[in-house]
């Protein structure tokens, strides 16, 4: 099963969220992500956490949805509501669902600040991950209904 996490940027929350999924998840399960508009490049500070937290980011990079190397099973969008957001719409035949988390990467302030917003992202990304890989997987799969139901009540989890 491959999961898409897609923002606009795929610099900072997206791959926050590939990381971490890769990181966390058995075999049988791979998350990519992209943009719409990609970055071109990985926020430092998103970096630097996943370092902090153990996680590799080899091989990671901000690339465009158009040059995905497979077609997803679950699209999870990522975009926040903060500023008026405007979140790509994958349009594909797959599972949709959006777990919104604000964008730390565009704050600005006090260094302790910023590294706090990025800590706070990151621990309700890897709260809805862990949910995720609790879920009853091989049943879901066979009810799609239900699954985009427990996809959608996911995202409404904060950590």
């Amino acid at each position: 099963m491959h999961i898409l996490f897609l923002c606009t940027g795929n610099s900072c929350r997206s791959i926050l969220s590939e990381a971490t999924f890769n990181h966390l998840a058995p075999e049988g399960l791979r998350a990519i992500s992209a943009g719409s508009q990609p970055a071109g490049q990985l926020h430092p500070r998103a970096l630097a956490l996943l370092a902090r937290k153990g996680i590799s980011t080899e091989g990671y990079s901000s690339k465009s949805w158009d040059d995905l190397p497979l077609t997803p099973d679950i699209v999870v969008t990522v975009c926040g509501s903060a500023a008026g957001e405007a979140c790509p719409a994958y349009l594909g035949p797959v599972l949709r669902t959006h777990w919104g988390v604000d964008d730390p990467s565009h704050l600005s302030g006090a260094d302790q600040q910023i590294e706090a917003a990025f800590e706070a992202a990151y621990a309700i990304i890897r709260a809805r991950i862990e949910a995720f890989l609790r879920l009853p997987l091989e049943q879901l799969r066979h009810d799609p209904v239900r699954f985009k139901a427990e996809l959608d009540s996911i995202g409404a989890l904060n950590a």
